[in-house]
């Protein structure tokens, strides 16, 4: 239980939500506290798309196939994810925090962590691939300590 020592940042995000927490208490009972939390209106794509998918037409004047529509709810996840990368990666270089705990959906975990400074990366000591950010902090510590535990 020693990757959440007092003074770890544990840091949970979607697409749309961002915790900033820090531990004021240890491993075996943290105690904690949000520190900033980030939101993103990133309402469904169904929401935000305005025209369907056109047809692309090809040298005989005939239709070719259909271009695929974009999906701007994803795009706005990935465009979240490369700024909470930026923004962690100002935290760390402030020497805000000294060990991070990264708590993402496995999507958003594979968006975000190309995008993370090795500065950043380096001050990772755990990674779990759950959504948490609807939880009460309560909720949150207790779900860190059964993942740090091995339940």
């Amino acid at each position: 239980m020693q990757r959440l020592t007092n003074g770890t940042w544990v840091v949970i995000a979607d697409g749309e939500k961002a915790l900033f927490l820090e531990n004021e208490g240890d491993g075996r009972y943290p105690l904690l506290r949000l520190r900033r939390q980030e939101n993103n209106d990133n309402p469904p794509d169904r929401d935000q798309g305005s025209d369907k998918a056109g047809q692309a037409g090809n040298a005989r004047g005939g239709t070719g196939s259909a271009m695929e529509e974009t999906d701007f709810h994803q795009l706005e996840k990935e465009r979240f994810a490369q700024d909470l990368a930026e923004r962690l990666y100002k935290l760390s270089h402030a020497g805000k925090f000294a060990r991070l705990v990264l708590v993402a959906s496995p999507q958003m975990l594979g968006i975000i962590r190309p995008a993370l400074h090795k500065e950043v990366q380096d001050k990772i000591v755990l990674e779990i691939a759950k959504s948490l950010t609807s939880l009460p902090v309560d909720q949150i510590e207790k779900a860190i300590v059964a993942e740090l535990s091995g339940a």
